[in-house]
């Protein structure tokens, strides 16, 4: 799938087919492992047709009501996302560890078993589908989609050994440990995945409160900046940027001495392309804002955002 939308609305779908079938396994497995796996998927459709109103949002220009365009809706469906992915898997944990205090619970492992199979097969497909649409499609949307879809393939391969081994178990004769086997289950899924949704969702608030960027992000768009005006004399040179969503803000401000040739404080406007373009080398999409200032005496508000000094 070559456009985001597609690729988006894809997985919506197979969220909804998983989702459902996992409704209707536990009920005629009694599995809460395959609650949860159920859960998840519901949840996720739900959130995902949100999404894809939300990537058709990001693709537009900014407006009156919205003058720094729609890229922070992006963190935020990831923020709620993250948030409801920890939500259910801490309901699961509560829900297991309890099942476990009150002797267990007994499955149909048969049934299991088999949708199991289906998830896994569906979950690693759509994951698959994912990964391909990567190369077309350059969106922290899709990229979130495929961590969960990853996520979702390790839960549901986990649930088919686990309900193998139920299998084999009961064919040894070892049905004392059976009713334990679905709780213990999902204790380990939920310990061993938790950190995704907690790292989804910490990552998206530290975007939606105008966090500088990692700096596997800002050390290179400073360098870049820094190239642009590799040949000009600069007092001073301080570089902000925010990324919300897939969009990179970059304010630059720098201070020129007042004694540069008439024509270099005239050319501002050059200056402003040329440091355009070095940053787009390294990221897109991205809005860069430079401001020159022929006057030592200028400084930056105390907004607290990353400063950093460049002199030559």
């Amino acid at each position: 799938m070559k456009t985001e939308s597609s690729t988006l609305a894809f997985s919506a779908f197979m969220a909804l087919l998983i989702g459902c079938a996992g409704i209707v396994a536990t009920l005629a497995s009694n599995s809460q492992a395959i609650l949860l796996d159920g859960l998840f998927n519901l949840i996720y459709f739900s959130v995902a047709l949100v999404t894809i109103k939300v990537s058709k949002l990001a693709s537009r220009p900014d407006s009156e009501s919205y003058p720094f365009g729609y890229s922070y809706f992006e963190s935020l469906v990831n923020l709620c996302k993250g948030l409801l992915i920890f939500g259910v898997s801490i309901f699961a944990l509560v829900d297991a560890v309890a099942a476990l205090l009150t002797g267990g619970r007994e499955i149909s492992a048969g049934l299991a078993v088999i949708y199991a199979l289906f998830a896994t097969a569906a979950c690693s497909l759509t994951a698959w589908v994912m990964q391909r649409s990567q190369r077309h499609v350059s969106s922290p949307l899709v990229a979130a989609d495929k961590l969960n879809w990853l996520v979702n393939s390790v839960i549901s391969g986990a649930v088919l050994v686990a309900f193998c081994l139920v299998m084999l178990f009961d064919r040894l004769g070892w049905r004392a440990v059976l009713p334990y086997i679905d709780s213990v289950l999902v204790i380990a899924v939920v310990v061993l995945c938790l950190g995704v949704p907690v790292r989804m969702a910490s990552q998206a608030l530290r975007e939606l409160l105008n966090k500088t960027p990692e700096e596997a992000v800002a050390e290179p768009v400073r360098q870049a900046v820094a190239r642009g005006l590799a040949d000009i004399d600069t007092l001073e040179m301080r570089v902000r940027m925010v990324r919300p969503g897939r969009l990179l803000y970059v304010i630059v401000h720098v201070v020129l001495p007042k004694d540069l040739p008439e024509a270099t404080l005239a050319n501002q406007d050059a200056l402003r392309q040329r440091i355009d373009e070095e940053v787009r080398r390294y990221y897109s999409p991205v809005v860069c804002d430079v401001v020159f200032t022929a006057d030592n005496r200028w400084a930056a508000p105390s907004c607290g955002l990353l400063v950093k000094k460049y002199s030559n």
